[in-house]
C-alpha cells in the first residue's frame, strides 16, 4: 500500500502529543496490541516513544500516526491481513 494519505481512513484524535495519542488507544479501545517503533504497518514504519500501542477492533486497526511538521494522529483504517499480524504482538493487559 504505502502510502496512509491514499488510503481510506478515519481520524479519530488529531492536534494532540503522541503521549496523547497513546493514551486515547489505551483507554478507549478493549483489544491493544504493543509494537516497536519502526513496525511495518501499510508499508509505513511507525515512529514514537515506545511503547507504540495498536488497537483492533470490529476489522478496524487503531493506530498512531506522526507525520512531521503536522503532528500526531491517531487513524483508524479497515484492514484484516494488518489485523492478523498485529494480533501475534504482546497484548496490553
Amino acid at each position: 500500500m504505502g502510502c496512509i494519505e491514499l488510503m481510506e481512513y478515519e481520524i479519530l484524535l488529531s492536534g494532540g502529543t503522541y503521549k496523547d495519542g497513546r493514551e486515547f488507544i489505551r483507554t478507549n479501545f478493549k483489544e491493544v496490541y504493543e509494537v516497536e517503533p519502526g513496525y511495518k504497518l501499510f508499508d509505513v514504519y511507525l515512529i514514537g516513544v515506545p511503547p507504540i500501542l495498536v488497537g483492533v477492533e470490529n476489522g478496524c486497526i487503531i493506530f498512531p500516526y506522526v507525520k512531521p511538521c503536522h503532528g500526531t494522529f491517531v487513524l483508524k483504517i479497515k484492514d484484516g491481513e494488518e489485523i492478523k499480524r498485529v494480533i501475534k504482538k504482546k497484548k496490553v493487559a
